[in-house]
Parts: structure tokens; C-alpha cells; sequence
């Protein structure tokens, strides 16, 4: 039953038209393109989850690429910050490949699914508080649907979005004071769940040095520590 609800919610996300701002932007960067990608049909619409409904990892992050997702229909899928994630991902055995260029490349996923609190592409990657409020109910869904042992959040606002629907879905109770964000911070969500930080495999972060390859590999390796522990 639950396959079929996560594929039902990933074409309910697909469908989506609810932002108009979001809408515009995204069938506009689809119609104008970038010049290395002109030749390319691009996607233009909201990015489903990647990964499968079973999975012991969630990575959640902020919003699709405008010239990645938003151009390849795939989650962090054709631009430099999908180019980090994937390498980790494949370092620390969740992925069976460190490249991910096209929805064709063969990447597939080992007990990890991704997703992202907008799905559609922002202007100046921001999303605005309606945006992420009308996002709300697809990223209940996938919380509700993966119940993952360990959550990995890429980002200050990933992290705040994750745990405020983790207390309104009731998985996680009220933590005073609120669980602050952090490179590699960590929260018990409940008995033997967690929830994991780590700076944003963006550019801002990887190419000032601000997120390393090594830093990376540590949330990772300390995500695969805890699902071991707890199996």
C-alpha cells in the first residue's frame, strides 16, 4: 500500500500548480534555458521525491536547481550541488554511482531517499513563507509515508522546516530550547531516530571552502553509524 501512496504523491507533486510565482519561474528558465543545455528539452515543472517510500536515510533539501532539477525532473540532478551529494552519497555506499547527469544515467539509490521542502524552483533560490507553507503537506506526506531511522537535513532551513513538521505530525515531541542548527548537529527524534545537520551542498558552501569533501563524508559516515547501531 504504501508504494502506491508514495507514487500517488509524487504525481500529485508533479501536478502541482498551486504557487504562481513558482509556476512562471520555472516554465520560464524551461523556455529560455541556459546556453550549454539550449539543445535540451528542460523539465519546467515541480521535482517528485527520488528514492523509494522504503529507505532507512532522508536527505531533505531546500528547493530544485533552476538549470539542475528544474532542467532533468531529478533531485539535485545536473549541476554542481548534485555533483557533491552524489560522490558522498556513493563514498558512503548509498548510491551504486558518484554521477548524476540525466533521469537515463543509471543512478539508483541504496536505502535513501531524497527530497526537498520546495519542489519547485524559486527565483534567487528563496522560496517565500506561502511557498513553503503550500509545499507543507507533500513533505508531511513523505515524512509520514518513509518514517526514515535517520533524517539528513542540508541546511539551516531544511533543518527548521523538518522539525516543525516533525512536532505537528507528532513523530517528534517539543524540544525547549528549539535544537539549533548546525554542520553535523544532531537530535534524537525518538527511540532510535535521529535527525542529522550539515551545511548545503551548494556553491556558496563548496566552492568558499565552507563545506569540504571530508566534512561531507563525516555526516554520512555518522548517518550510516547510526542505522547500523539501530538494526
Amino acid at each position: 500500500m504504501s508504494k502506491k501512496r508514495w507514487a500517488q504523491l509524487n504525481r500529485d507533486i508533479v501536478q502541482c500548480e498551486t504557487c504562481p510565482r513558482l509556476r512562471k519561474h520555472c516554465k520560464k528558465v524551461a523556455k529560455e534555458k541556459r546556453k550549454a543545455y539550449f539543445d535540451q528539452t528542460y523539465w519546467g515543472k515541480p521535482v517528485p521525491n527520488f528514492g523509494s517510500a522504503k529507505a532507512d536515510l532522508l536527505i531533505v533539501g531546500l528547493a530544485p536547481g533552476a538549470h539542475g532539477a528544474n532542467r532533468t525532473g531529478r533531485m539535485f540532478t545536473g549541476d554542481r550541488s548534485g555533483e557533491w551529494l552524489y560522490r558522498a552519497l556513493h563514498h558512503a555506499g548509498f548510491a551504486n554511482q558518484p554521477e548524476s547527469t540525466g533521469v537515463k544515467d543509471g543512478l539508483k539509490l541504496i536505502n535513501c531517499t531524497i527530497t526537498n521542502v520546495c519542489l519547485c524552483a524559486p527565483p534567487g533560490n528563496k522560496p517565500n513563507r506561502d511557498e513553503l507553507l503550500s509545499c507543507r503537506p507533500f513533505f508531511i506526506q513523505a515524512l509520514e509515508l518513509c518514517r526514515p531511522q535517520v533524517i539528513l537535513a542540508l541546511g539551516g532551513l531544511a533543518w527548521k522546516e523538518t522539525l516543525a513538521q516533525l512536532f505537528e505530525a507528532g513523530q517528534m515531541e517539543p524540544i525547549r530550547p528549539k535544537p539549533k542548527f548546525s554542520h553535523g548537529a544532531k537530535v534524537k527524534i525518538s527511540e532510535g531516530r535521529w535527525l542529522i545537520g550539515s551545511y548545503h551542498v551548494s556553491q556558496q558552501n563548496t566552492f568558499t571552502g565552507r563545506l569540504t569533501e571530508e566534512m561531507l563524508d563525516s555526516v554520512f559516515d555518522e548517518a550510516k553509524r547510526l542505522i547500523k547501531q539501530i538494526d
